[in-house]
């Protein structure tokens, strides 16, 4: 018996698995069948089928326990009456031509079933005989199918009575989303419904009813849906097929949808809410309407206080914090240059809250700055100021920043790296001959080509050839602003079309009539002109990167001495590339250097666990041999600065034992341990919070040092943070200025949008992801363009 259940259990599971094989296939071959269907009637909808496809809609039936499809049903659109879809054209005969269907009669012929030459002209009472006579083939048929159930069908097609009486139908009910109507109405005519004379039972009489002809052509056909719509509701009202949503569920989705909302910061309008589309989208999903007067109103209260709980909560946590200013430059959003200064508050274990936002116009004055910062401190620790650390900002360094340093010897004010670094490319432009020649011949190129109707011409038509697409050169307001690399860029890009137009004829004309289009010409033939281009695009190209890693890193103030340091070696690789004189190079980047740095920046680099250097006795000691002289007495006056008078000289003994005994190695790699970050491919330090946790936990030994070393390795190097979207910035300087309401209501909104994107360390615009987006489909284009060119 036993070996009898053994032996039986694979053929058991065996035959499980040929039936699960089977009904996939079968479910295979009804989704086939289904999809075939659906094909079919939507070719006849758009009248290229039978008519009946507009009243019969295919159905997928899926079994309840597997989730396969087990068979496909015709579904009546006029009753609800489900049939089998193995033959469509018996079941529209059965259900549809006798009367089956009760709806049926009451709904006319699509136009494309009726030809043009059975469709009779209107007439009065007068011409019933006349009309009788054309028609009489038509109605003796009529009444013949109506004949057998009675002689009084049978007699409809001769009789006196069908020309003495006649009977205007009742409005035919029309679903526009059945099928298409082309109506083709004569200059002369508009009417509303159909005349056709009485007698002979209802296949007689829908025999005789024309197409239904409204006086408003064929936009009225989406309000007579409507109407019959609402005789569907009135007649037999049931509950919608869509599952109903509990008011918990309604109530989560429109949180959802208020987040949404707010994030978007502007990019999504409130009246976007009341959009009928969206309304539309609304109902199709079960969730009710919603007003933009309570998403603007109560709603934008509630997630702002709560928003501003949160915020609070993890202020008062923080022991000290840092405070971060971005956007005091003008970019002119908006009307009158309104713009945005966001203030926030980088805490130590790395995250950063948002506080508020200022709207300026214009230049702002350093001394309207320096309230602004020191009133975001006094309103975040009142009278206990020191607990602010310092400030980063992107403007005033030496002014606000430096004054307020100067009143409170506490504080480290830096300025923002980011800007530091992209200040580079206006240094070169305004200092390096390079960039001047580069500049100077670019614009000589574009004024010609731009302004030269022939050459213009030929210009656009070999960029259509070489480019796919063709555009001026772009010119500059200002020439000596770092935008004049966009010129560059585009005489560098556009260079196989320029050296084509060399060769047309339209140049050559404009050469012996012009001296400067012989100068441009013979210019562009030689390869100098070209190697100054590549050489000016490849250095610009160098600081943007660099920027933009710290941009998105986010560095601390230790890293900044070894970021210059590894920037300085990049531009002297590209010196040596381009064999461009290093010298006037230097003379530029350590006066763009002098201005950004700041003491806290080798004081950071001495202190940081991150940076500690192992040594040939396999000590971990502070890399002070990467200091110069200067700097490293920098160290020493800060720390003196940052501590009370009288214990001065214990933290500068502090600092010799530091920079002797340094770190326990195990400790030393713990904090500087790397790994791989996932999304970028590139070496991150595992736990950035170890190099602040090792001094407070582990060197407790260093009584006043540490204090110094937890207040300043956290501190960032750049005041980047969240960034508003133009088309917010644009709504402010409309209308947000012109009433407080619209004020408050703005700073609420910023607010929660900069709270959410923060949490999420979000700092990119919707418009720069929507921009990235497409260069990458630009990209996927030109490389798929490259390898069409490419095949034989």
């Amino acid at each position: 018996m036993a070996a009898t259940n053994t032996t039986s259990q694979p053929v058991e599971s065996s035959a499980v698995a040929v039936a699960v094989s089977a009904d996939e296939h079968a479910a295979k071959a009804i989704n086939k069948r289904y999809e075939g269907l659906v094909m079919v009637r939507t070719k006849a909808i758009k009248g290229k089928g039978a008519w009946y496809w507009a009243h019969l809609e295919p159905i997928l039936v899926h079994n309840s326990d597997t989730g396969l499809p087990k068979a496909v049903k015709l579904r009546c659109s006029l009753c609800d009456a489900l049939f089998s879809a193995s033959n469509p054209s018996r079941t529209a005969s059965e259900h549809l031509k006798r009367g089956t269907c009760p709806n049926f009669n009451s709904v006319p012929k699509p136009i494309t079933s009726v030809s043009p030459s059975s469709m009779p002209p209107l007439t009065s009472p007068s011409s019933s005989s006349h009309y009788h006579h054309n028609h009489r083939k038509r109605s003796s048929s009529g009444g013949g199918r109506s004949g057998s159930g009675g002689g009084r069908g049978g007699g409809g097609g001769g009789g006196a009575s069908s020309s003495s009486s006649f009977q205007v139908p009742p409005l035919a009910i029309v679903d526009p989303s059945r099928f298409s109507v082309e109506l083709a109405y004569p200059p002369a005519v508009s009417v509303a419904t159909a005349v056709t004379p009485s007698g002979g039972g209802s296949g007689s009489l829908y025999s005789q009813q024309q197409h239904l002809m409204l006086s408003g052509g064929k936009e009225d056909l989406s309000a007579l849906a409507m109407l019959e719509d609402s005789v569907k509701k009135l007649k037999s009202p049931k509950a919608s097929p869509g599952s109903t949503l509990s008011k918990t569920q309604i109530d989560s989705a429109l949180d959802y949808l208020a987040d949404w909302v707010y994030e978007t910061c502007g990019s999504v309008s409130f009246s976007s809410l009341e959009h009928p589309k969206f309304k539309a989208f609304l109902n199709q999903v079960g969730l009710p309407p919603v007003s933009r007067r309570e998403f603007a109103g109560a709603r934008l209260d509630a997630k702002y206080e709560e928003a501003k709980a949160e915020s609070e909560v993890r202020i008062r946590d923080a022991m000290f914090f840092q405070i971060s200013s971005d956007g005091w430059k003008s970019k002119n959003y908006g009307h009158g240059g309104e713009n945005l200064v966001n203030l926030s508050v980088n805490l130590p274990n790395g995250t950063s809250v948002f506080r508020r936002a200022v709207f300026t116009s214009g230049s702002v004055p350093s001394k309207y700055a320096e309230e602004v910062l020191w009133d975001t401190i006094r309103d975040i620790c009142g009278n206990a100021v020191q607990q602010c650390v310092g400030i980063v900002s992107d403007k005033f360094k030496a002014t606000a920043l430096k004054s307020l340093e100067s009143q409170h010897p506490w504080m480290v004010n830096l300025s923002c790296q980011f800007k530091g670094i992209n200040n580079l490319i206006k240094d070169f432009g305004n200092d390096l001959p390079l960039f001047k020649n580069a500049t100077e011949n670019c614009l000589k190129i574009a004024n010609l080509v731009n302004k030269k109707s022939p050459i213009r011409n030929a210009f656009h038509k070999y960029q259509l050839q070489e480019y796919g697409q063709a555009g001026l050169l772009r010119v500059p307001l200002n020439v000596c602003d770092e935008s004049s690399h966009t010129l560059v860029e585009d005489v560098l890009s556009s260079a196989r079309a320029l050296q084509l137009v060399l060769l047309d004829e339209s140049y050559k004309i404009a050469s012996m009539e012009e001296q400067i289009a012989r100068e441009i010409g013979e210019m562009m033939r030689g390869p100098h002109f070209w190697n100054e281009l590549e050489a000016v695009h490849s250095l610009v190209k160098l600081i943007k990167g660099v920027a933009q890693d710290v941009e998105t890193e986010r560095p601390l103030v230790g890293k900044l001495i070894p970021l210059w340091d590894e920037l300085r070696a990049k531009i002297k690789d590209w010196c040596s590339r381009f064999h461009i004189s290093e010298a006037p190079v230097e003379k530029i980047i350590d006066r763009r250097f002098r201005k950004n740095y700041h003491p806290a920046w080798a004081a950071a680099f001495i202190l940081d666990p991150l940076y500690l250097i192992k040594d040939t006795s396999g000590k971990y000691l502070p890399p002070f041999k990467r200091l110069t002289p200067e700097q490293e007495k920098d160290v020493d006056r800060l720390i003196t600065r940052l501590v009370s008078r009288e214990e001065a000289h214990i933290a500068l003994m502090e600092l010799m034992k530091w920079r002797t005994e340094g770190l326990d190695p195990v400790y030393a790699q713990a904090v500087q341990l790397r790994q791989r970050d996932p999304i970028t491919g590139k070496m991150k330090i595992a736990n950035p919070q170890s190099s602040r946790l090792v001094w407070e936990t582990h060197l407790t030994q260093f009584k006043s040092l540490r204090r110094v070393a937890v207040r300043l390795i956290f501190l960032h190097g750049t005041s980047r943070g969240f960034k508003f979207n133009w088309s917010f910035l644009k709504w402010v300087g409309t209308h947000g200025g012109q009433s407080r309401v619209g004020i408050d209501r703005a700073q609420k909104l910023i607010f929660i949008a900069t709270h959410s994107k923060l949490e999420r360390r979000e700092f990119y615009t919707d418009e720069e992801k929507d921009a990235e987006l497409f260069a990458f489909a630009n990209e996927a284009f030109d490389e798929d363009t490259v390898r069409m060119e490419r095949l034989p």
